[in-house]
């Protein structure tokens, strides 16, 4: 069962405070133009990757092991171009969190809504696959302004920016469940519910098999994509929020329905669901999180890749 956290007078405690500072300036710095954001965010971004030396070589590894067709320099051309999407997700999550829905609308160009309306008529919930994109705070916000959802993700462990990030998400959706509550993302589904479900991280070995992804034959992919699309029987679809270039704004694209995905074992749904995810991510490579280590989780006896 999952709780939704609330406000209370303990995060007021002294522990908080700089948390509270860094919120309220994050808050104050998402007040400026949307121009200058962008100038900030992406400058902020290539300056971060002199002092996020693991990350910078985390993403730098995970491009090497996907793209290994790509030669040195392109791959060092799309490493800054994430960084800059970095400070840009900074900057992206403040605008998720505080913009009112007039400004968020604003800056977006939104297609493929019918593929949500379609899977409701026939009555089906939603299995709404979404990625690990730098702005997937932002992107969840547009997404529920138009069709207000429920999302799934992991607790903080610091409580303030537990409640934040819940309150934060919230503003156009409906609720929030633990990414562990998987009876209550079946409940949800069948009784016709849009979940925001992130299949496309290194999870741990725990329900988890072995599928690949890009140029990596063996990529740690979560089983639950296949235990909710047996049991539940929703509509899944991929949706991509993309940063346009220059500062122009961005895209919500709705992908249709996957309804051919197999569901006759999780090693063939993980396998499916990671060409979707392939495909998603190639349509804005340079702002999906390579630093995270995606490929941490190795087969027994397999050292680590980083």
């Amino acid at each position: 069962m999952t709780h939704i956290p609330t406000f209370n007078r303990s995060l007021l405690h002294p522990r908080y405070w700089l948390t509270w500072i860094g919120i309220g300036l994050l808050y104050l710095v998402v007040l400026l133009p949307y121009p200058l954001l962008y100038r900030l965010g992406t400058s902020l971004g290539r300056l971060s990757m002199h002092f996020l030396k693991r990350r910078v070589y985390i993403a730098k590894r995970n491009l090497e092991l996907c793209f290994p067709t790509l030669s040195s320099a392109e791959r060092t051309v799309l490493l800054i171009k994430n960084f800059e999407s970095v400070g840009m997700g900074l900057i992206e999550t403040g605008m998720g969190w505080f913009w009112p829905d007039w400004r968020v609308k604003r800056l977006f160009h939104v297609s493929g809504l019918e593929n949500i309306d379609l899977a409701r008529t026939h009555n089906k919930g939603v299995l709404l696959i979404g990625l690990h994109f730098l702005s997937l705070e932002l992107g969840a916000r547009i997404f529920g302004i138009y069709n207000p959802g429920i999302g799934v993700y992991r607790p903080n462990n610091n409580k303030l920016l537990d409640w934040l990030q819940t309150w934060g998400r919230m503003r156009s959706n409906k609720s929030m469940l633990d990414r562990a509550d998987i009876k209550g993302m079946i409940r949800a589904l069948k009784n016709g519910d849009i979940i925001w479900y992130a299949p496309d991280h290194d999870y741990g070995p725990k329900s988890s098999v072995f599928a690949p992804l890009f140029a990596m034959e063996q990529a740690a992919t979560t089983s639950g994509t296949h235990v909710l699309v047996k049991l539940a029987k929703p509509a899944v679809i991929p949706f991509v929020p993309r940063r346009l270039p220059n500062g122009r704004g961005y895209e919500l694209l709705i992908l249709p329905d996957e309804d051919a995905l197999p569901v006759d074992s999780d090693l063939a749904t993980a396998t499916h669901m990671n060409k979707v995810l392939e495909q998603a991510i190639l349509l804005a490579p340079e702002q999906y999180m390579w630093l995270h280590r995606r490929f941490k989780t190795r087969p027994p006896g397999q050292s680590s890749l980083y």
